[in-house]
């Protein structure tokens, strides 16, 4: 890895300890977390290392292989106010776990993401790694569903960005040859195994070449739209509400939504179209995975992928082009862009005996839409993955001796 070595030519010897934590993907049931939805994901081979070492004056000072500026704060001294840069997310981190446990350790570090940043959770991956890396200095063991939660607040409170937990849900519980299906409303999840009979597949990633930021795209907006429905259809209904904030569409039944939906101005109603529908597409998607039907389960990732495009209305040009192209290629079973949709990349479930001809198609005709984006376009072909776990790395250290580094992402259950 990229991040030991940059790690043993700043501070003259090895790290203590690497963390990391996956990348995600989300086939079915994006744009749904925020409202209590259900969704169905899985973690990818792929995602952020952080080669780190205690500092025991409490400063916590990392380098990222993919920004320039380096992060430097103290555990005990972090400012209540963004800086709006990349460090945002790690001194938020800090922040809420500095609001339940002493942190008294800081730490020195470098990051390394395995791939192009946007539409894969890189933001939950690099706190999420961050956090078992600082609890591990200061000697804090987390459960799994604390974990998710002080990333979570780190996003929602700090950086400003509403999502739900989608993201840290999927990268902390996430199995190998497994799909998480979870519930946002109660947190309660099921790891269903690949049926024996289910077809080979593999997990395309495809980077359309520009990266996106949450926080400044109209991902909030988008969340606001959701919940001013929720609201609204409870005051034509007669329902019970009270705070804004507080609305959610899981809270509103779909009879509810059927009886009242022309009165909501358009562009609230389709985003609540988007939720229910998206809901059943979640459910059927599970029955299909259980079942091995990998053709009815990559079907509804494209009706996914359809609706967050015309009724929750994100998507680039580009990712709408690349969303086009995955469905018109042999091979490709299903697929959506990955992430808010305002950037990023797309994801697809694709047969492997296809694999060849798939990139070499997409690539052709999405270069030739978009010529600029050469050599900022690309493609990955991943696996499944477990999510946060326990990990021991081997390397050989400069004078010749083995060495173990180990990867401190187990968190108990």
């Amino acid at each position: 890895m990229e991040c030991t070595d940059r790690f043993y030519e700043i501070y003259k010897h090895e790290p203590q300890g690497v963390a990391f934590c996956p990348y995600r993907i989300c086939p079915i049931g994006a744009h749904s977390d925020h409202q209590y939805g259900k969704i169905l994901g899985m973690a990818i081979d792929k995602g952020i290392h952080i080669a780190y070492g205690p500092k025991n004056n409490g400063v916590v000072e990392l380098v990222s292989l993919n920004f320039s500026k380096r992060a430097q704060f103290h555990v005990s001294g972090v400012s209540e106010i963004k800086e709006n840069d990349w460090a945002d997310h790690l001194r938020g981190a800090t922040l809420m776990l500095g609001k339940k446990y002493n942190l008294h350790v800081g730490l020195c570090g470098v990051i390394e993401g395995s791939l192009p940043i946007g539409g894969l959770s890189s933001s939950a991956a690099v706190i999420l790694a961050f956090l078992t890396a600082l609890c591990k200095v200061n000697g804090i063991t987390l459960s799994k569903s604390e974990l998710i939660e002080i990333a979570l607040d780190a996003e929602n409170k700090y950086v400003g960005v509403s999502c739900g937990k989608l993201d840290q849900s999927c990268e902390v519980y996430a199995k190998k040859n497994h799909i998480l299906y979870l519930d946002t409303f109660d947190d309660s999840y099921e790891l269903i195994p690949e049926n024996p009979s289910m077809k080979k597949y593999e997990i395309a990633i495809f980077f359309s070449g520009i990266e996106r930021s949450l926080a400044s795209s109209k991902f909030n907006m988008r969340v606001d739209e959701c919940k001013a429905a929720a609201y609204a259809l409870m005051a034509h209904s007669g329902m019970e509400y009270g705070k804004f904030k507080q609305a959610r569409l899981r809270n509103v039944p779909k009879d509810v939504y059927e009886e009242y939906k022309d009165r909501l101005p358009d562009s609230w109603r389709r985003r609540a179209e988007h939720f229910y529908t998206e809901f059943e597409r979640v459910e059927k998607g599970a029955e299909a995975w259980r079942n091995g039907d990998i053709d009815t389960f990559g079907k509804l990732s494209f009706e996914s992928g359809h609706s967050s495009i015309y009724n929750y209305e994100t998507g680039s040009d580009e990712l709408i082009k690349l969303y086009d192209l995955m469905k018109e290629t042999d091979g490709v079973y299903g697929g959506r862009f990955s992430g808010a949709g305002f950037k990023g990349c797309c994801m697809a479930l694709i047969d492997p005996s296809f694999e060849e001809s798939i990139v070499r198609n997409i690539s052709e005709k999405y270069l030739a839409a978009f010529p600029d984006l050469k050599g900022k376009y690309s493609v990955h072909i991943c696996e499944s993955a477990d999510g946060a776990k326990f990990r021991a790395y081997m390397r050989e250290r400069r004078r010749g001796e083995r060495v173990k580094i180990f990867d401190f992402t187990r968190v108990k259950s």
